[in-house]
């Protein structure tokens, strides 16, 4: 596969003047989600595109079989099919972790039961909903740049619409403070060597 496709495939659809909207980055993968767990988010998710039809979710899907086979089952031929006009929800190839990173700083939030989205994203100021029971970064929950909804339907759906309904929670979240640093470490290193 040609390296630069996957970044110009996420150019392609942010340049698109009818997709310069909110958009909602999704990951899920986890074994210990595998079954009825990633079912009850695949199903969250397609409640949130329906609530949200001005709202764009972009899932970049695992390879692993055990996550494609239930977004097929429950999502259908939206699957294979992102050019229809009248879509919100976006199903594209894994994407490289330059341009994974590029579409996060593009996103509004993220929805992910991945580890280390949840030190990344609060870097870029993207509040965080892990789709997991537990989180091996409690410093993030504890810092509120990360919230844990588990696989529950009704808690994905609820946080989600909070953070998309109401700019105060979003604010909270977004502009927390990032328990992983500010960005600014090599700038302090440089005038320490000075």
């Amino acid at each position: 596969m040609d390296s630069g496709l996957p970044l110009r495939m996420v150019d392609d659809f942010l340049s698109s003047d009818e997709n310069r909207r909110r958009l909602v980055l999704i990951t899920g993968h986890r074994r210990e989600n595998f079954g009825e767990g990633l079912k009850n988010m695949l199903n969250a998710i397609k409640t949130l595109t329906e609530k949200y039809p001005d709202v764009d979710f972009v899932y970049p899907m695992h390879l692993n079989p055990n996550v494609r086979k239930p977004i097929k089952e429950i999502f259908g031929d939206l699957v294979i099919d992102n050019k229809s006009a009248e879509r919100n929800i976006f199903f594209i190839e894994p994407l490289e972790y330059l341009p994974f990173v590029y579409l996060m700083n593009q996103s509004t939030l993220v929805l992910t039961d991945s580890g280390g989205i949840q030190e990344e994203a609060p870097g870029l100021g993207k509040p965080v909903l892990v789709m997991r029971d537990t989180t091996e970064r409690p410093e993030a929950v504890d810092a509120g740049t990360v919230k844990l909804v588990g696989t529950n339907f009704d808690l994905i759906v609820s946080e989600t619409s909070r953070l998309l309904d109401d700019q105060d929670n979003y604010n909270s979240m977004a502009q927390a403070n990032n328990p992983y640093g500010d960005g600014l470490a090599c700038n302090r290193i440089i005038e320490f060597i000075k």
